[in-house]
């Protein structure tokens, strides 16, 4: 049976962890330094921004999943951060990411990440 879809937001903020006050002004002081810093197409930091919205709530793992090795790199740079340090490996919210979830499913997470291993989707978001 379908679940509502009021249900199914309170499933997933339940997955959803508030950041602490200490993460919260990290995550502000790494916003405020990237965009005093930046040059450039301002949609690059846009996205690079969201990546350090998301990577928190979802980790590092599905973010390497749903962005290639390059587009990865450049967002950290245009950051100045190391995502594997900042971000955890994974949440409870990860599972929602297709690409992710099959990944760890097939057993095959680096060969997704590098391509070897094709996923359709794997960019989507599940209900």
């Amino acid at each position: 049976m379908p679940i509502s879809e009021e249900a199914r937001i309170k499933k997933n903020l339940s997955k959803l962890k508030p950041l602490s006050a200490e993460k919260l002004k990290q995550l502000q002081e790494i916003e405020l330094h990237a965009i005093a810093k930046f040059s450039g197409q301002l949609d690059e930091l846009e996205s690079a921004l969201g990546f350090l919205r998301m990577g928190f709530q979802f980790g590092w793992k599905p973010m390497a999943i749903i962005h290639s090795k390059k587009t990865f790199r450049k967002y950290e740079q245009i950051l100045d951060i190391n995502a594997r340090e900042l971000f955890p490996a994974d949440t409870p919210n990860s599972e929602r990411s297709i690409g992710y979830a099959l990944a760890i499913k097939l057993s095959k997470f680096w060969k997704v990440v590098s391509g070897e291993e094709p996923i359709d989707d794997k960019r989507t978001l599940s209900p």
